[in-house]
């Protein structure tokens, strides 16, 4: 019998989630092993098999604090790009899936429960609202 050692789990010490349409973003804080913090955003995504049964898809990133201020900038800057090209609102086009559009009424409102209230809209997103604290 090999003498290993127990897999570490790594706990989550603080959580936010928000739901955008079919999607949910959940943000994440970590610890490492050696105690500091880290974040991973995962992307939740429902789908449908051929059965109809229902799976989802994540996908993660794992971003550490090291990374942060560029993260944000390289954000801020992207962000920043497609207000400025494209403006605020949405716009579907013909190549929107029905898997890509948020879920709607029948009425074309948003559905309820499909967005969330806390979560901020993009006029929030600006230096104020959305900054890494720097030490």
């Amino acid at each position: 019998m090999e003498n290993r050692k127990p897999k570490y789990d790594s706990q989550d010490v603080f959580s936010r989630v928000f739901r955008a349409g079919r999607r949910t973003y959940f943000f994440d804080v970590k610890e490492t092993r050696a105690g500091d913090y880290y974040l991973t955003i995962t992307e939740s995504k429902k789908h449908y098999d051929n059965d109809d049964r229902a799976y989802y898809r994540k996908h993660k990133i794992y971003l550490y604090k090291e990374d942060f201020k560029e993260f944000e900038d390289a954000l801020k800057e992207t962000t920043r790009f497609i207000i400025d090209n494209k403006g605020k609102d949405v716009i579907s086009g013909p190549n929107q899936t029905e898997s890509d559009a948020p879920d709607r009424s029948p009425s074309g409102k948003q559905s309820k429960g499909s967005e969330s209230k806390s979560t901020p809209s993009l006029d929030q997103l600006d230096d104020e609202n959305f900054q890494f604290d720097e030490e």
